[in-house]
């Protein structure tokens, strides 16, 4: 089982190539269309003590995917994220909790403009070398926001009730970093 305590102090950059950041909305109320982000940085800085320690990213917005061109270029319009006014998003760690084995990653999360507090269940997976000397730590975080509160909120009512789209997205981060 990991520890947090393998997990050594100072600077751990995100390492894109092997790191995920998605997200789960509902779509017509039946079903539910996932996406992700393809460009993104991001830096945990790891502190003594480990529950002091920071996190800080920026994902590139105009990078997002679902896998059908023409959402993915309505969710870049003004209706969505209006990538061209707002071109990245970005998180900032206020507070690290322990929260049993696992821990909250409190922190404020910015898109188009907007800072609200988020939480994430986080969960540390440990740290291993990879074949080239590098040190690599794992990390998993997940959260439900709901996309109004950061004016993400184009919608259409269908005809038998409810919308396009839910109003609740679910935020999913698999994390691969590595020691600086």
């Amino acid at each position: 089982m990991a520890s947090i305590t393998d997990l050594t102090p100072g600077t751990w950059n995100v390492d894109p190539s092997h790191s995920t950041i998605s997200f789960v909305a509902r779509h017509l109320m039946i079903t539910k269309v996932r996406g992700s982000f393809k460009t993104f940085t991001g830096a945990i800085t790891v502190a003594e003590d480990r529950l002091s320690s920071t996190v800080n990213a920026s994902i590139d917005v105009a990078s997002v995917y679902t896998g059908d061109d023409g959402r993915d270029g309505h969710l870049k319009s003004a209706d969505f994220f209006d990538v061209e006014n707002n071109p990245t998003m970005t998180f900032t760690s206020t507070v690290v909790k322990q929260d049993g084995g696992d821990f909250l990653l409190v922190g404020d999360l910015t898109i188009k403009g907007i800072t609200k507090p988020v939480e994430l269940e986080l969960e540390f997976e440990g740290v291993n070398t990879d074949p080239w000397g590098n040190v690599k730590a794992g990390f998993s975080a997940s959260t439900e926001i709901n996309r109004k509160d950061w004016d993400l909120g184009w919608n259409v009512a269908l005809e038998a009730g409810g919308f396009v789209v839910g109003d609740k997205v679910k935020l999913e981060l698999d994390i691969q970093a590595v020691k600086v």
